[in-house]
């Protein structure tokens, strides 16, 4: 297919919708129905400018928009390419769901400083759509920091002891490993290749004209791709993952921002957008840098599951779940085999609704019925059934069983590990399955079959309010479809790969 690239205001429409709700919710702060529709109206206008890119992305073109030029080779520019398709897509939808499901929380919870908390939401936004937007490695360094300052009022929210511990750490791991590892990566490869814009392909990368020419050296292109792995440091990875947890101190509308709309999503998509257009796959094939990744990467998929499973408290295990199931998607990228990258890319909109819909579901359990921890959840499926359900069906997910759009995911990557000729990889993959459902079959046996404790009774616990409710079950409709129907987003996935 002939690429054809065009110029198109609709980029900078798209970064600018979230940018004018933060100022309008700041405007109207007082007025918390008008501050809250101005969020809605900007989370859905966002999604129809976004979701009118597709039919010119899947007809092969690419969208750009340049801003300004900083140096030669290095400028402020968006391109809506199939890969930033994918992440806009996802950022886009979630936020309208988010949005509703906060008004819920935050009123339900009677939660302080509203107005801060819908402006910092709507700025994550602004820098994950500028992260998905990005046309080359400087644009995206921009706003990947611009994400990592705009979401430390969010974990931080409740402004007691735990909140600016957990948002310190947060600080410190995310920005110290991009000022450390990402910002030095990012000068050296422009001192080297001249540019830093991304390719219109995964094959060519940005090192294969100066490996074949013997201008660049195969060691300092192996030291860089480490750099930009660790670099990003919201893609989870061991040993620079305990930022993620110790998140856990905020309310749960921003661990949902945090672990599938914005913060993680971000450093998976930055990382595996370096693999596929910075190195490219052809760069990474003559060096062996995939596979290494691939079993690195599992690691921290099995370790963090095993962690998973020694949490009590719902939301700690969510989170370490999250860092299990991020690897996922670099997993199946470094494979370097078509079902490989397509069930990692996948991966990105398969967890982002499915992981949602388990912390919407622990806000409204909390709401409802003042639980964190698990073992104290017992029975609570008899008096908030939906609740359960969805979490349950979003569990499989994770879990990877049909017919929830994780399946999708894990059918992918065991074809592609197969392709790949890994049988580690696919034991892996096999183990981290049975570790899931040790993680969260528990949670649904016990809301269902449980007792509950003792002295206690179900009197006054019902389901969350509707506000919260409906964006849930919302979110867990859309998990199934896309188990039903990937066709959609995999349409975009291999045009990526295609």
């Amino acid at each position: 297919m002939e690429i054809q690239t065009i110029s198109s205001v609709k980029l900078l429409l798209a970064l600018l919708v979230p940018l004018i709700g933060t100022v309008g919710v700041m405007l109207m702060g007082k007025n918390e129905n008008i501050r809250e529709g101005i969020s809605s109206v900007a989370s859905i206008f966002l999604l129809l400018i976004v979701a009118s890119m597709i039919p010119a992305v899947l007809d092969g073109k690419i969208l750009v928009f340049h801003m300004f030029t900083v140096l030669p080779g290095l400028t402020v520019t968006l391109r809506a390419d199939a890969m930033s398709m994918i992440f806009a897509l996802v950022a886009s939808s979630l936020w309208t769901i988010a949005v509703f499901y906060s008004l819920g929380y935050m009123r339900a919870h009677q939660e302080h400083a509203q107005t801060r908390f819908n402006a910092c939401f709507a700025l994550a936004i602004f820098g994950a759509i500028g992260v998905a937007f990005s046309d080359n490695l400087f644009t995206m360094y921009l706003f990947y920091e611009i994400v990592s300052v705009c979401t430390y009022p969010l974990v931080a929210h409740a402004q007691d002891k735990a909140g600016y511990e957990g948002a310190k750490k947060y600080i410190i791991y995310l920005t110290t490993t991009a000022k450390l590892f990402l910002l030095p990566a990012l000068i050296l490869i422009y001192v080297l290749t001249g540019t830093l814009d991304f390719p219109t392909n995964i094959s060519d990368g940005l090192f294969t004209d100066g490996l074949s020419s013997g201008n660049i050296q195969n060691w300092m292109v192996i030291m860089l791709y480490i750099f930009c792995i660790f670099g990003f440091a919201k893609n989870g990875i061991m040993p620079f993952h305990h930022w993620l947890p110790g998140a856990m101190v905020a309310p749960t509308p921003v661990s949902a921002l945090l672990h599938a709309v914005a913060v993680v999503k971000v450093g998976v998509f930055c990382t595996t957008r370096v693999m596929l257009y910075v190195f490219g796959t052809d760069t990474m094939h003559a060096l062996n840098l995939g596979i290494p990744t691939a079993y690195f990467v599992g690691f921290t998929i099995l370790a963090a599951s095993i962690l998973a499973l020694c949490k009590d408290n719902l939301k700690e295990r969510l989170a370490y779940s999250t860092v299990s199931q991020l690897s996922y998607i670099i997993l199946g990228v470094a494979l370097l085999t078509p079902s490989g990258i397509d069930g990692g890319l996948i991966h990105i909109v398969n967890h982002a609704f499915a992981k949602i819909t388990l912390f919407f579901c622990a806000g409204a359990i909390m709401i409802a019925a003042h639980k964190k921890d698990i073992s104290e959840m017992g029975g609570l499926g008899k008096t908030m059934p939906i609740t359960f359900a969805c979490f349950f069906i979003a569990s499989l997910s994770m879990i990877g069983a049909p017919p929830v759009a994780g399946f999708v995911t894990k059918w992918n990557l065991l074809v592609g590990s197969i392709e790949a000729h890994q049988m580690g990889i696919l034991l892996i993959l096999i183990a981290s399955t049975m570790l899931n459902v040790g993680y969260f079959a528990p949670v649904t046996y016990k809301a269902f079959f449980g007792k509950r404790p003792e002295g206690e009774t179900y009197q006054g616990i019902k389901e969350a309010p509707l506000t919260m409710l409906i964006p849930i079950v919302i979110a867990c409709t859309i998990s199934v479809l896309l188990g039903i129907f990937p066709n959609f987003m995999m349409q975009l996935v291999r045009t990526v790969t295609g």
